[in-house]
């Protein structure tokens, strides 16, 4: 179980808004059409990932790189779309000057193949990835839209991790902020394809 850490803070790419309840794996202690809290403003599940995520202070970064890579469009469309949102401090764990590099529009190839890896052509809520991630005996493996693929498990207090293909690690912190065209998980890591 872990807390929604003061969920009064709404998430980019939406989670679910619970002041400060507790919320545990794998079924969220809220409606599935409740409004989240993420980077302080509210997720609403009637309004697309972009135009939640806009109002996130915990995305800016996020919000800018997709915007220079062209992906506004689809991700406010019809989806349905499972995103893997980092927060600011997920970038900021990135070498200095790599998004400063990324978000260059001779970089967007790369860019948009990075934000790809962190969307799922399906929406998925974490109850049910943790249940595939059991059935598969501790690791689930998902195809993102850039083809790469991430391994996802449970660590020992049933929080959801993200192995990318380099082995690079990313933990969810907002589970199943639902969105009008899919469902965003919060991450703390970037995830980079190969």
């Amino acid at each position: 179980m872990f807390k929604a850490k003061s969920v009064s803070a709404a998430v980019m790419l939406g989670l679910v808004a619970v002041s400060a309840a507790a919320v545990s794996f794998p079924a969220l202690n809220a409606r599935a059409d409740a409004t989240v809290m993420v980077g302080g403003a509210a997720m609403y599940p009637t309004k697309n990932i972009i135009e939640n995520a806009v109002n996130s202070k915990d995305h800016t970064t996020l919000v800018a790189a997709v915007k220079a890579a062209g992906l506004v469009e689809t991700l406010s469309g019809p989806g349905p779309f499972m995103v893997f949102a980092p927060t600011n401090e997920a970038f900021a764990k990135l070498p200095a000057g790599t998004v400063d590099t990324l978000l260059k529009p001779e970089n967007k190839e790369k860019l948009v193949k990075i934000l790809t890896s962190h969307v799922v052509g399906k929406a998925v809520m974490s109850d049910a990835i943790g249940k595939m991630v059991d059935d598969d005996k501790g690791m689930h493996p998902v195809k993102t839209l850039s083809g790469a693929v991430l391994i996802v498990k449970k660590s020992k207090d049933g929080k959801l991790t993200l192995t990318d293909e380099n082995g690079g690690t990313a933990n969810v912190t907002i589970a199943d902020v639902k969105q009008s065209n899919g469902v965003i998980h919060v991450i703390d890591a970037v995830l980079l394809p190969k």
